[in-house]
């Protein structure tokens, strides 16, 4: 499953962090842009922040990152570092703006962008998920990534988007298990099926899998003669998703079985 997209919230937060006022504007991208001869900080700010609004995001960033290097104890220094690691994340760098975020977080922990860094490190994992016939790694590190960005800042501008994002990732983790307890099935392991399905009605019992896994456990208590919970799995689906197809097939099942 592809759930990345590029996040609005990102972008209205980024749009904050305007250009430091300055007589003279940046110039137009030149091979001396990429030089990174001395600078005053104005200038340097102000070359990345049009090298950002032309959508020039590695050099952006590179530009960012010396404002930080020639000017460590200006006010900038920390506005520039939170700009490199969103430059990072737009020029899909995700590593870079993980690092970067978490550098500036471990610098300025209760600064006020701080939460906007959380997020950064959680959008850049939550980009990078694949499909679930993929290791799932990534996903986790998205799934402890958004929980703290929640956990830290619930009441944030951030953390309503961040719950979002998380029921899709559960329902991406789910889908996950689902998949492999499926192929168990399929191959008559039907211990480690039972353990899969039941990994999502245990721990993503809200997701969107919830009922087939239901199911899933129904089929295969009775494939281990297992009768009795067979009729428990079959019973919390009537109770719980009594109009779905699932709690029919799980039914009929049952009623071969001497009744549910």
């Amino acid at each position: 499953m592809a759930i990345p997209y590029r996040s609005a919230a990102l972008v209205v937060a980024a749009a904050l962090f305007a250009p430091l006022a300055s007589c003279a504007g940046p110039s137009a991208q030149t091979r001396a842009d990429t030089q990174f001869i001395a600078r005053d900080v104005n200038t340097l700010y102000n070359l990345a922040k049009d090298q950002l609004d032309r959508n020039r995001f590695e050099t952006a960033a590179a530009l960012f990152a010396e404002v930080e290097r020639q000017h460590p104890y200006s006010p900038w220094a920390r506005r520039a570092q939170i700009m490199g690691a969103f430059s990072h994340y737009l020029a899909r760098n995700y590593t870079e703006s993980v690092q970067t975020a978490q550098r500036f977080l471990s610098i300025h922990p209760g600064n006020r962008d701080a939460p906007y860094a959380y997020y950064l490190i959680a959008i850049s994992y939550y980009e990078q998920i694949s499909d679930v016939t993929r290791d799932q790694s990534v996903t986790i590190q998205a799934k402890s990534a958004l929980e703290e960005l929640i956990r830290r800042y619930p009441q944030s501008e951030y953390a309503a988007d961040a719950r979002l994002k998380l029921d899709l990732v559960n329902d991406h983790l789910a889908g996950k298990d689902m998949e492999v307890g499926r192929f168990y099935q399929r191959r008559r392991q039907w211990l480690a099926a039972t353990i899969r399905f039941r990994s999502v009605v245990e721990q993503f019992e809200t997701t969107t899998h919830a009922p087939e896994a239901l199911m899933r456990l129904t089929e295969c208590y009775l494939a281990l003669g297992l009768v009795d919970e067979a009729r428990r799995s079959a019973a919390v689906l009537g109770n719980n998703y009594p109009e779905t197809q699932w709690y029919e097939q799980a039914y009929e099942l049952m009623q071969e079985h001497g009744g549910a």
